[in-house]
């Protein structure tokens, strides 16, 4: 579909697009800070809308401030084929999470525009408005409010860190006032995520595109051990009720069990609180993080179980108390088999090096997955590295994202 020339052509559209896109909102060590509804978002979204018009796109927002670029098709009534990603970053994030698939998005439109007209259905692609929840305690806004998971009832009361609320922020960005089109949406024919793997199992595999079958399930837990403060040097030691002590153990038998149950399964201890954290004081209350994912239900489901009834088996053991809190339960999500089908039948008629993956982290398309089929398509990221100025991934490699992209929405729309 693409010659050698039109090819060495997209290499420098890509190039020229990434670093456009990260100039808004870049950061003095070169990542990208950009949340939600800030001068930074806004300008970017403004650019964005700018970029698409002028590739001969129908440009729209809904009332969130999702952005859209509309192909539209030959036929009325037509549903919608939708492509993209989101354009918020973390705080000093990096250049290609999010945007890689916006890029993609618009260059795959023009693209076909150019050589093949009006589609049979139309094609849009979305600049999510936020995904990464950096500023306000909410994920997946943008694509939430497409699908009815959210709602501006889940956001009433919330703050940023300097206390501005979520509805007044979204409503001095020109959102949230009914002036744009509401954004439930309920046209889509599926849905097309292309994004950095945000890993490093393709690089290292030396797979160039990896064809995502579900997006893994997630339980986040905060563990309390209850034991007894005391003197660290007149308190023997068979008489101590150390929480600490009890939480090591708790931790490596959480660690190692996780080991043993899947390959596929990670948990991780990342927060540690202790007290009263003095050096010559018995730890009497200890507090840690958990978070456990997998991509099937039920190895959630008995992993927990089993692991949480020997927590309390060890924390009496030490004459502690144990007390588990659940604060999140995301269920995995499985993506489409039959458009996983038409990436894998391009990519071995292509002879194009790919592996059918699951994604360990959160992405917009588990919660476009509960609601019309969806495609989650990775390419490599070198070493692993994300979430971070040093994020990269070779133009090579975007680019065979995006020649991917681009033969998904012509056998769908054509």
């Amino acid at each position: 579909m693409l010659s050698e020339k039109r090819s060495l052509g997209l290499l420098a559209q890509i190039e020229e697009m990434v670093e456009w896109l990260a100039s808004y909102g870049r950061s003095k060590k070169n990542g990208v800070t950009r949340t939600l509804y800030t001068k930074n978002w806004q300008s970017a979204q403004l650019a964005l809308e700018k970029r698409m018009e002028e590739c001969g796109l129908q440009v729209y927002y809904d009332d969130v401030g999702n952005l859209f670029g509309r192909l539209s098709a030959i036929e009325e009534n037509a549903t919608t084929i939708l492509t993209g990603s989101h354009i918020d970053t973390v705080i000093d994030g990096g250049k290609y999470d999010g945007a890689y698939g916006v890029i993609a998005g618009i260059i795959a439109l023009q693209f076909l525009k150019e050589h093949y007209g009006l589609p049979k259905k139309n094609i849009e692609v979305v600049s999510l408005c936020e995904e990464e929840g950096s500023r306000f305690p909410m994920t997946y806004w943008g694509s939430g409010s497409m699908t009815g998971v959210k709602s501006l009832e889940d956001v009433q009361g919330l703050t940023d860190a300097q206390g501005i609320p979520f509805i007044e922020a979204m409503q001095e960005a020109g959102f949230g006032k009914g002036n744009y089109r509401d954004p439930k949406r309920n046209d889509l024919d599926c849905f097309i995520e292309l994004h950095i793997e945000q890993g490093e199992v393709l690089e290292r595999e030396q797979k160039s595109i990896g064809i995502v079958s579900h997006i893994v399930g997630q339980r986040r837990y905060n563990v309390t051990v209850i034991g007894e403060s005391n003197h660290a040097g007149t308190t023997p030691m068979a008489w101590r009720k150390d929480a600490m002590y009890t939480a090591a153990e708790l931790i490596q038998h959480l660690i190692q069990k996780a080991k043993e149950t899947s390959p596929e399964l990670v948990a991780t201890v990342g927060q540690i609180f202790t007290e009263p954290n003095l050096s010559n004081v018995i730890p009497g209350k200890t507090t840690f993080s958990i978070d456990i994912r997998h991509s099937e239900e039920h190895v959630l489901d008995e992993f927990c179980h089993d692991v949480f009834a020997q927590f309390v088996s060890i924390s009496n053991k030490h004459q502690t108390q144990v007390t588990i809190h659940n604060w999140m339960n995301e269920k995995p999500v499985k993506m489409s088999e039959s458009l996983s089908e038409i990436s894998e039948s391009i990519l071995t008629k292509e002879q194009i090096p790919f592996k059918k993956m699951t994604s360990g982290a959160g992405h917009d398309s588990q919660i476009f997955g509960s609601f019309c089929p969806t495609s989650l398509l990775f390419v490599p990221s070198h070493k692993g590295i994300s979430h971070s100025p040093n994020e990269f991934t070779r133009t090579e490699d975007l680019e065979k994202g995006i020649q991917l992209l681009i033969k998904i929405l012509y056998t769908l729309a054509y």
